[in-house]
């Protein structure tokens, strides 16, 4: 009901000014900034990504490549490429924390901004969407923890890598082996390394394979990807 100092008409008139704020040129011209500078701080940490799991290759690559070469080169060297990529991947995995809380505004921005605006529909700029901008603006924060960050990566890339270390690891031993491996004893026993036990060797490379498919089948459990295998209308798609 209207008071004698409020006209009736006051509510719905700025209910109507605060719908077409919303595509105030001003406005707009303002948010469309502010979605292509966030979209060009996630290519730049994209783009990080890129150059550790580059290294992490490269790395493994050469270590592969001398390892191969020679029979001089014990097979330990491969300890020592685990090492370099886990490295590689410790790094990757908190650039990619920060690549994620950077696309979270970006997408929201897609789906709660620029979707009503290609929608033409006010209603669907509903939701408290702007406050939650606001507030990361102000106070920054991660989406994601390091363990899911490490097993995304892990997933995406860095679980091939392993697997080729892995691969190269056995058939080094089994190529430069000293004496002839017919059985599972005689390969154990190759695993040995001047002072270095085979228990430590085949600890170190079930460990590895054994953490890496596990964080990786947990994570991938529990998490979904960026983008979906198969969308809505995906027949409309093709050209």
């Amino acid at each position: 009901m209207a008071t004698e100092n409020t006209p009736a008409g006051t509510n719905d008139e700025r209910t109507i000014s605060l719908q077409r704020s919303v595509y105030d040129p001003g406005y707009v011209n303002a948010m469309s900034h502010f979605y292509r500078g966030e979209l060009g701080r996630i290519m730049v940490w994209r783009q990080r990504l890129d150059i550790t799991t580059n290294w992490a290759i490269t790395s493994s690559t050469a270590i592969i490549t001398i390892s191969f070469s020679t029979r001089d080169v014990p097979h330990i060297i491969f300890f020592f490429n685990l090492a370099i990529v886990w490295g590689m991947l410790w790094i990757e995995a908190r650039r990619y924390r920060f690549y994620d809380a950077f696309r979270a505004r970006v997408r929201m921005l897609e789906a709660h901004f620029l979707v009503p605006m290609v929608m033409e529909n006010r209603q669907m700029l509903q939701g408290e969407w702007k406050k939650l901008v606001c507030e990361d603006l102000i106070l920054p924060r991660f989406k994601i923890s390091k363990l899911e960050a490490v097993g995304r990566r892990l997933k995406r890339n860095y679980v091939f890598i392993f697997v080729l270390i892995m691969v190269a690891w056995v058939t080094k031993i089994f190529l430069h082996a000293t004496a002839p491996l017919d059985s599972f004893r005689s390969f154990y026993g190759a695993m040995a390394i001047g002072h270095i036990p085979s228990w430590l060797v085949a600890s170190i490379f079930i460990g590895t394979f054994a953490l890496v498919i596990g964080i990786t089948i947990y994570v991938g459990k529990k998490t979904t990807g960026e983008i979906s295998e198969f969308g809505t209308h995906r027949s409309l798609w093709k050209i």
